[in-house]
């Protein structure tokens, strides 16, 4: 790690002009959240592997940025080169930036992996001392990345009709009117999942996403898809022709993006075309494309704006643009792919009952290898360790050999094609860092004295899912009880919500946090975020967060959202419950304003452990609520489960009394 900081460094020093800083985002060219192997520069230089978080490399020091999920794994993963700076609780990057660095700073940036709204905001900090953001004409951390993973050549395919809901025609017939409406001649999309959601196309360049690294541009008359063509299949070629997506080179899109900007970006009608990575494009009859692009001038007008998504447009292709002519709003894909169309609802609610048959045979099969192999009492009985671990040659369980169970239990189920995230399986203390990540080398062994949390999800071609249990196999402690109850308490009283049309997720995360802030308990993460179909398992614009940007969008009517509020006690053990709420227009009793109203229906179905309960704690509403949809698991799963998981389900969801 010294070595690469030194490598870096010199690097900088070297730049014209040379660098005070140099800013290492965790994002790559399309603003992912999640990242392909190769693009993971942050975790490379830092050591961190978290999802998210920024390294900043000046001559003297190195920091690493990463909000609440990620304090205890990124303190324990950092060396002494790094200094840790929370989000929340310390300066926040471009402040610091502005504050430490001297006049007239430098402060490198590979203007690809920034988003417009994040460089425009540091430009404004970094003006009262004339420092400056220098795009770098190369990612220096590509330059001494000597082991950097190669680019995969994955095959793209097409997401069916029968899953889809709508058709990539139909999609981008909604999109060119929302471009009429805003007096928009075109629209460039970079994120990963709305090229994915727009054409109904999917892939596996990124783990865990079924997305595709690629760009779009559409416009009144055409739409196209920038993609290493070595991806695409004769079968899917055609496909996008007929939809009217015409393909060009990956590598092409900054060229294009600068004939958008002159109004020079015409449709090429599918001609034969060769394909230069630095941009070079057409071959063909000159007259036609000038005719076709003088066609589509006339059919615009007036309209002379570029789309731009500031949160997941880059700003390498917002500097191709000319500033006066670019509308800066979030994408409407975002939304559109947010409001899920009743197949893709359909789908998500199958998809979520053969996932929870999956968990209560991982349940099943958990429980027994605990009492078998290291004497618990088990998921129902309330006792200390009967005996002492046996040492048994390969029964040993640990937190990796049992989330490969789980992730079995699933790839036996109907359009598994994989999980939507690394699942978190986490036992006594870790469960206490909120997106632990076991490794085979290093992860702990099971134990029946410790609380053991499983955060986890499946892709299947039908709906993402994502779920999180926290179970005891021994004797939980009255403290570990109380703070279980009050994590369901809260997990209950967001999924019982019901509010006006305009609430948003802001408005919303308070009463996941009532139940906890009466023993002054909480919790450092958001409350709940969107779900795709087949898609990215975080997926915006709406969320349940106290953080601001929570506010930015009304839940609506369609949407699908988590519910998952928790309490982690560092070194000692950690509580998450998490499903996943389809939002459905409520029938209310009156209708004030005549706004109309929403509820939440739960479509995650496994038990909630009764012996970690404090029964006492719980309103006779509570307890109504949690027999009313144990009852549901029971119904719901059965057709799914023998007649041994059967009868363990019976059991785990028997109703309790207070």
């Amino acid at each position: 790690m010294a070595d690469t900081l030194a490598a870096l460094r010199s690097l900088m020093s070297s730049y014209s002009p040379p660098l005070d800083a140099l800013v290492v985002p965790s994002e790559d060219y399309h603003q992912s959240e999640y990242v392909s192997s190769r693009d993971k520069r942050r975790e490379f230089v830092s050591g961190f592997t978290g999802s998210a978080g920024l390294a900043l490399i000046t001559m003297n020091e190195a920091l690493l940025w990463t909000d609440g999920r990620y304090f205890l794994q990124a303190a324990q993963q950092l060396s002494d080169q790094w200094k840790l700076m929370r989000i929340g609780e310390d300066p926040a990057v471009d402040v610091w930036m502005a504050d430490n660095l001297p006049n007239d700073a430098a402060i490198g940036i590979d203007p690809w992996c920034v988003s417009i709204d994040t460089a425009q905001r540091w430009e404004c900090a970094f003006a009262k001392k004339q420092q400056k953001l220098i795009q770098t004409s190369t990612n220096l951390v590509d330059e001494v990345w000597k082991n950097r993973p190669p680019p995969q050549i994955n095959p793209v395919d097409v997401h069916a009709l029968e899953f889809a809901g709508r058709s990539a025609t139909d999609k981008l017939n909604d999109l060119r009117e929302r471009l009429t409406q805003e007096k928009a001649r075109g629209i460039v999309i970079t994120a990963l999942d709305e090229v994915a959601w727009l054409y109904n196309v999917r892939g596996s360049d990124v783990s865990y996403c079924p997305v595709v690294h690629s760009f779009a541009i559409v416009t009144p008359t055409s739409a196209f898809l920038y993609v290493d063509q070595r991806k695409l299949s004769s079968e899917v070629s055609g496909y996008l022709k007929e939809n009217g997506i015409e393909v060009r080179e990956y590598d092409a899109v900054s060229a294009d993006v600068s004939l958008l900007a002159s109004n020079q970006l015409g449709p090429f009608a599918f001609k034969e075309t060769q394909s230069d990575v630095s941009g070079g494009t057409e071959i063909g009859s000159k007259e036609d494309a000038a005719e076709s692009i003088k066609t589509e001038a006339e059919d615009v007008d007036s309209i002379d704006l570029i789309w731009a998504d500031p949160g997941s447009c880059c700003y390498a292709l917002y500097s191709k643009l000319d500033s006066d002519k670019v509308l800066l709003k979030q994408s409407p894909l975002a939304l559109a792919k947010a409001l899920k169309n009743p197949i893709e609802l359909d789908g998500l609610r199958k998809a979520h009952i053969r996932d929870g048959a999956a968990v209560v045979q991982y349940l099943v099969w958990l429980d027994k290898q605990m009492q078998e192999n290291y004497g618990a009492s088990g998921y129902f009985v309330e006792e200390e360790t009967l005996a002492k671990k046996k040492q048994l040659e390969g029964k040993k369980l640990t937190e990796v050999t049992v989330s490969d169970k789980l992730e079995s239990f699933r790839a036996s189920k109907e359009h598994f094609k994989g999980l939507s995230f690394p699942t978190i399986s986490s036992v006594g203390p870790n469960a206490a860092i909120i997106h632990y990540g076991p490794q085979p080398d290093t992860c702990a062994e099971l134990d029946a004295d410790c609380i053991y949390l499983f955060d986890s999800g499946a892709q299947y071609l039908d709906g993402t899912t994502d779920i999180t249990r926290t179970v005891h196999f021994g004797r939980p402690s009255a403290h570990e009880k109380a703070c279980y109850t009050a994590v369901l308490k809260g997990h209950i009283a967001l999924g019982n919500a019901r509010f006006p049309n305009g609430t948003n997720g802001h408005a919303l995360d308070i009463l996941a946090r009532i139940p906890l802030w009466k023993d002054g308990l909480d919790y450092r993460h958001g409350t709940g975020h969107g779900i795709g179909s087949y898609l990215n398992v975080h997926e915006g614009p709406h969320l349940i967060s106290f953080r601001p940007q929570a506010r930015n969008v009304p839940i609506q009517a369609s949407m699908t959202v988590t519910d998952e509020p928790g309490y982690y006690e560092d070194g000692n053990f950690g509580i998450r419950l998490e499903n996943v709420l389809v939002v459905n227009e409520a029938d209310t009793k009156f209708n004030f304003a005549d706004k109309g109203y929403l509820s939440f229906e739960h479509i995650t179905w496994a038990p909630y452990q009764s012996k970690l309960i404090n029964l006492s704690l719980l309103t006779p509403e509570e307890i109504d609520w949690l027999n009313t949809y144990h009852s549901k698991c029971r119904d719901i799963l059965s057709p799914y489960l023998d007649d041994a998981e059967m009868a363990w389900l019976k059991k785990a969801t028997e109703p309790v009394r207070a």
